[in-house]
């Protein structure tokens, strides 16, 4: 079973930086990740928090790639460089 836990949310000039542990029965990853508030609302509409945001993008991820392919940091719309369809799926999970 994967879990995903956000360990830290800081408060930066244009949004939020926060640091994530994936477990799972081998071990654990850790990141950081930066995101906007102006793209935090573009994908949410603001209707799920930062933190969901964050947990809802790990989820994709993981269900593509395991956790030890995730970058270690990384700013979030660096993501749909690599999955075009992340900020699609994003919406719609925000829209739940």
């Amino acid at each position: 079973m994967i879990e995903i836990i956000i360990d830290n949310k800081t408060i930066t000039p244009y949004g939020w930086t926060f640091k994530v542990t994936v477990y799972d029965d081998i071990g654990e990853t850790k990141h950081s990740v930066t995101v906007a508030e102006d793209y935090y609302k573009k994908l949410t509409q603001g209707k799920i928090t930062p933190e969901e945001l964050i947990k809802n993008s790990f989820e994709y991820l993981l269900s593509r790639e395991p956790k030890e392919s995730i970058f270690g940091q990384f700013v979030l719309p660096t993501l749909h460089q690599y999955f075009p369809d992340y900020e699609t799926s994003m919406r719609f999970k925000s829209a739940d």
